[in-house]
């Protein structure tokens, strides 16, 4: 932890172990795809501080890129964790460089700033210490870390973590599992579904002095999309996206649309992708809603449809526990990695899924993407009380 007598943000940083891990985790660019770098620069440090550490390799992103992995790591005393702490090491774009800047009202509490210092590096950082002093304390205490790629872009490396022999169907080796995202320091109580989709619509290509002559597919779609857009504030029974008094309303975003290639051209095609959080509900039932919106707003063009085959990864909302005290709690609108890790608990038991990390999600995806000395060392704290509840209860 840092000096409270330091003033010297970089002194600051550099007196810590832990905050000079999280400085060096956030210099090292990792953008989804691009997780070879810093999964070899973690996977060492744990290593040299006597885990054991399996590189499960996914996927490469591309033909040209590099070979990346999942860090799987548990400690040498102890083959057998019951607890696991996991985060993502990959960020979104751009890569923004690891930054200090002074606090004017806390000299000893800086703001860190860079791409991946809150989401989820601060996480990854806050774990790993919180595991080390637990371990510190008892040598074979049953923890373990899983620190995966893709999270941002559609959660393959928990997928196959979740679908590889370290989980397996026959039951599940956890009874806890601590995941880290951004919560401002809050156990969450649980976080929105996710559903996302297309709006496809064609249509016949004409000169636009002559528009009769062609079918405008923009034309067709905009009453669709405007229809879709207010599902969400449109009452279940009158056809709308369900709400539920844990997680408020659904809410829709049409995050992106084309269509037409000449402002003199008659548009033969058009298209809008869409993310709809769901407060309620399951995937199917979502998608039936917006069959039903499609063919109600487009009187039954069979020109526009909805199409849900490049979006897999719908989900329902996420019930997570808080019973561990100490903690304020909340609820999320984002989506995480908790549904893309299937728990095959044994009969007759349950493992517990909490959600826990420093830093505000309304920061994460930013330019502006920072958080404070103070939180990153709560965190920490906040971590070792998450672990050493669960293994306190199974003891």
């Amino acid at each position: 932890m840092s000096s409270p007598s330091s003033n010297n943000p970089d002194s600051i940083i550099s007196d810590s172990p832990f905050l000079s891990f999280h400085r060096d985790i956030v210099e090292i660019e990792s953008i989804s795809g691009n997780e070879h770098d810093i999964g070899v620069f973690v996977a060492n440090f744990l290593e040299a501080r006597n885990f054991t550490v399996v590189k499960q390799e996914v996927s490469p992103a591309s033909s040209s890129a590099k070979s990346r992995f999942n860090i799987y790591a548990y400690p040498s005393t102890n083959p057998h964790p019951e607890v696991l702490l996991t985060s993502h090491i990959d960020t979104v774009p751009p890569f923004i460089p690891y930054a200090l800047h002074p606090n004017d009202n806390n000299a000893s509490n800086p703001l860190i700033a860079g791409r991946g210092s809150v989401d989820a590096k601060a996480s990854v950082a806050a774990q790993i210490f919180a595991a080390l002093d637990i371990l510190a304390e008892n040598p074979s205490s049953p923890v373990s870390l899983l620190f995966v790629v893709g999270e941002e872009t559609g959660g393959d490396g928990m997928k196959f973590f979740s679908n590889s022999p370290l989980n397996p169907s026959s039951g599940s080796p956890f009874h806890t599992v601590v995941f880290g995202e951004p919560t401002e320091l809050a156990l969450i109580a649980g976080h929105k579904g996710m559903l996302g989709f297309e709006v496809m619509a064609t249509g016949k290509a004409a000169h636009s002095g002559y528009p009769w002559l062609g079918e405008s597919a923009i034309s067709a779609i905009l009453p669709v999309l405007a229809r879709i857009d207010r599902l969400g504030d449109i009452p279940a029974e009158e056809g709308g996206f369900p709400a539920s008094s844990k997680y408020g309303q659904t809410t829709v975003n049409i995050g992106k649309m084309d269509g037409g290639v000449a402002t003199n051209v008659v548009p033969k095609a058009a298209y809008a992708d869409v993310a709809v959080r769901l407060a309620a509900g399951t995937p199917e039932e979502a998608r039936d809603i917006v069959r039903q919106a499609v063919h109600d707003a487009s009187g039954g063009d069979e020109h526009v449809y909805p199409e849900f085959r490049n979006h897999l990864e719908g989900y329902a909302p996420q019930d997570l526990d808080t019973d561990i005290e100490g903690f304020n709690v909340s609820t999320a609108n984002y989506g995480t990695d908790v549904p893309n890790l299937e728990i095959h608990a044994p009969e007759g038991t349950k493992v517990k899924r909490y959600l826990y990390g420093p830093g505000t999600i309304h920061v994460a995806h930013g330019d502006n993407e920072a958080l404070n000395v103070d939180q990153l060392e709560e965190a920490v704290r906040g971590y070792r009380t998450l672990t050493q509840a669960a293994l306190d209860r199974k003891q």
